[in-house]
C-alpha cells in the first residue's frame, strides 16, 4: 500500500491556481454560450433607451436562475449562472485556503483565512 503524498507548499499553489483557471474557464464558457443563445434569439432586437426597466425579479433570485438557466427556458439566466460561478470561484479558493492551512497545522493562517472568509460572505449576502 502507498504511503499518502504529502500536502506541500507547491502542491497546494498548484491545486489552488488551478481552482482559479478552472473557474473563470468554466464562467467564461457558461457566458459565451448563454450569450451566443440569447443574440441567436434577441440579436436583431432593437434596444428602447427611452425607457428604463430594471431586472426582472427571475434574473435577481438565485433559485430562479438555477430552474430558468439549467432548462434553457431563460438565455440571460444562463448568462447569470456564469457570473455566479465566477463569483464563487474567489470565495471556493478561499474555503480551500482554510482547509489547505488546517491540514498544514498553520494556525495563524487559518485565523486570517477564515477572517477573510467572513467577510467576503458578508459582503456577498449583505444587502
Amino acid at each position: 500500500m502507498k504511503p499518502k503524498p504529502h500536502w506541500d507548499e507547491h502542491r497546494f499553489e498548484q491545486f489552488l491556481g488551478n481552482l482559479l483557471r478552472s473557474g473563470v474557464m468554466l464562467s467564461a464558457l457558461i457566458v459565451a454560450l448563454g450569450g451566443a443563445l440569447y443574440l441567436i434569439r434577441h440579436g436583431t432586437e432593437l434596444p428602447n433607451y427611452h425607457l428604463f426597466r430594471g431586472e426582472p425579479k427571475e434574473f435577481r433570485v438565485l433559485p430562479s436562475i438555477l430552474e430558468n438557466g439549467l432548462t434553457l427556458r431563460r438565455r440571460r439566466s444562463l448568462i447569470q449562472i456564469g457570473l455566479l460561478i465566477l463569483i464563487a470561484t474567489p470565495v471556493l479558493r478561499v474555503v480551500c485556503s482554510a482547509y489547505g492551512f488546517v491540514r498544514q497545522g498553520d494556525r495563524p493562517y487559518v485565523v486570517i483565512t477564515l477572517i477573510v472568509l467572513i467577510v467576503l460572505l458578508h459582503s456577498l449576502l449583505a444587502s
